[in-house]
This record gives C-alpha cells, structure tokens and sequence, in this order.
C-alpha cells in the first residue's frame, strides 16, 4: 500500500519513516505549514532523525505543499493539530478519490466528524498511538523509546484495509492492535492525555518529574480521571481500560520509559503556539455538560493551561527542549 502523510511535525514523521524505513513502504510527505516545507527543501529534501538524543540521521524524504501533491495514496494518514485539520483538508479537497482511506491518530477529539465531509464511514480509521517523540526543530525528529498503538474502523467492523494496515504497521514496527470499540478507543488515550499533557504544560515539567509530588496520583490525577469515566460512563462508552488500570499505567510510564519525556502539549506550548487542551480536557468538560454530570476539575485545568497561555506574554517559558537541555 501507499501512503501520503499529512503533517510532517514528530508524529507524522515518526510514523512516515518507520513505514519507509522499515515496512519498506512508498510514503509521501504533504506538510500543510510551509516554514516546515521549506526547512525540510533547504536541507537537501530529507530530515534528521535521532533516537533517544543519538544517532542524527539524515534521511531522503519526498515532502509536498497540499497544492502541489499529485500523488495517489491508498491511506491518508493525519498527524495534525486539531485547530489546523479543518483547514487543510480545504486544500487537500480536491485531491480525495473514491476508495483512498483516512486514517487519523492524532490527539483529541473532533476529526473524526471533519473526516466524514469527504470520506465514507467503510474508509475512516481512528486510531491512538502511545509513543514518545520530540520535534526538536522543522524537519529534525528524535524517537523517544517504543511504540505501542490501537485502531479502529468507523463501522466496526473488520476490512481488508484495516488487514493491510496492521500488517505494514506491525512491519514498521508501530506495534498496532485492532480494536471493534472505536470511541473507548480514542477516549481512553483522550483521558490519559487529559491529565498527563495539561499537567506537564502548566508545571513545565517532564512526565516523571511530577511523580516527586507525593500525592500526584490521588490528589491530581485520580479527581480529573474520576469526571473522565464519569462522562464516559453517561455516554455509554467504555474505555479499553479500568480507571485503575489508566493510573497503574501513569504511574508505570513516568517512572519509566517516559520519565524524561514531554509532551506534545508542552512542545507546542513552548514554542508559543496554541495547545490542544480544548479538544482534550475541553472534549471532557463538554461530553459531562451534554451528559448531567459534573466535571469542575476538567473544566479548571482546561482554564488553567489557558491561562498559562496568555502568561506567556509576561513570563515567557524555557524551551527545555533546546539540544543543550536535553
């Protein structure tokens, strides 16, 4: 199969080399933001990828503005940030054919909605991806540890594109899994980064670093993910994992494989651009109002990282992100 990436930021780097790379797969580049295409053009048409801060590598890679890209992908994956897809799938219109796929496993809630102006339901996948990774700057990516990921299809039901998928993914060395329950799916990545990405932001904080606070877990943790199943839960979806096994699972991550990692909502934060806290914390506090249950703390925190945002005009944060922090 042939894939066209959308979004040359870490993720859809990530995922777009490792499928080159490793699975050996044609991929195409489409990268919406043009300082990033023209970084990656100026550099001789391919990136830097590190893993875990050594071995800077470069490597050949075709990159494309949505206006220029002619090629035909069977699957179109999206590494966007929410605030930016609708947007781009404007441009990218006019380049959609009957029988190409979207695949989304970005972070947040709402493209599944945007996917479906210009795809039918049998060729949507949504997906999560549980793996660390840092844009240090355009077109230089450092690979943060392993990978893990889940995916669904918009029906539910099996496909032989899911089949295709998982079978190039499994060779990528994405590690992905198939999954019937596509909203527990994507809400029970939604929950984990509602706590951990808007508590690293505000605090500036690696992930293992909040683990210092004693009652990091029952005081802060627990309260927001307690309103996360609570909404869920007056919905009628159910989340691949317990609450329980979502905090044995922060607590397992931070005092390990991403201890010294931060998250995306930290990167963008940093680097002075808008956070997706409103389409994760944010999705929280809306899905509870819809629902009759309370969630003060989802609310809070969503005002909170808002907050930090507009303090940043008075205390700009350190990009800790910088070669000589890491």
């Amino acid at each position: 199969m042939k894939y066209a990436v959308v979004g040359a930021g870490a993720m859809g780097l990530r995922y777009g080399l490792l499928l080159q790379e490793n699975a050996g797969v044609e991929v195409d580049f489409v990268e919406p933001t043009k300082a990033s295409l023209d970084a990656i053009h100026a550099q001789g048409d391919v990136v830097y990828r590190s893993v875990d801060h050594q071995d800077r590598t470069a490597i050949p890679v075709k990159a494309y503005s949505p206006e220029e890209y002619t090629g035909q992908p069977d699957v179109w994956i999206f590494f966007m940030k929410q605030m930016q897809l609708a947007d781009t799938l404007t441009r990218l219109a006019p380049k959609f054919q009957p029988g190409q796929t979207a695949l989304g496993a970005m972070n947040g809630m709402g493209h599944l909605e945007k996917f479906q102006q210009y795809f039918d339901d049998d060729h949507i996948i949504g997906g999560t991806a549980m793996i660390a990774t840092i844009l240090n700057d355009f077109g230089d990516v450092d690979f943060i540890g392993g990978t893990g990921s889940v995916y669904a299809n918009m029906t539910e039901k099996p496909s032989e594109v899911m089949d295709q998928v998982q079978a190039d993914f499994t060779k990528a060395e994405l590690n992905p899994s198939y999954s019937e329950n596509l909203l527990g799916t994507l809400l029970t990545k939604v929950a984990f980064n509602s706590v951990e990405n808007s508590v690293h932001t505000m605090f500036q904080a690696r992930v293992g670093e909040t683990m210092a606070y004693p009652n990091y877990i029952e005081g802060v943790a627990k309260p927001m993910l307690d309103e996360a199943y609570a909404a869920t839960k007056a919905a009628g979806i159910e989340l691949l994992e317990t609450e329980d096994e979502m905090l044995d699972k922060i607590v397992r991550l931070s005092t390990g494989a991403f201890a010294q990692h931060f998250p995306s909502m930290y990167q963008d934060f940093v680097k002075g651009r808008e956070t997706e806290v409103d389409y994760i914390n944010g999705y929280f506090t809306a899905l509870a109002d819809k629902h009759g249950v309370p969630a003060p703390t989802q609310k809070l925190v969503t005002n909170l990282v808002h907050l930090a945002e507009a303090m940043r005009e008075f205390n700009p944060p350190k990009n800790k992100l910088a070669p000589a922090e890491q």
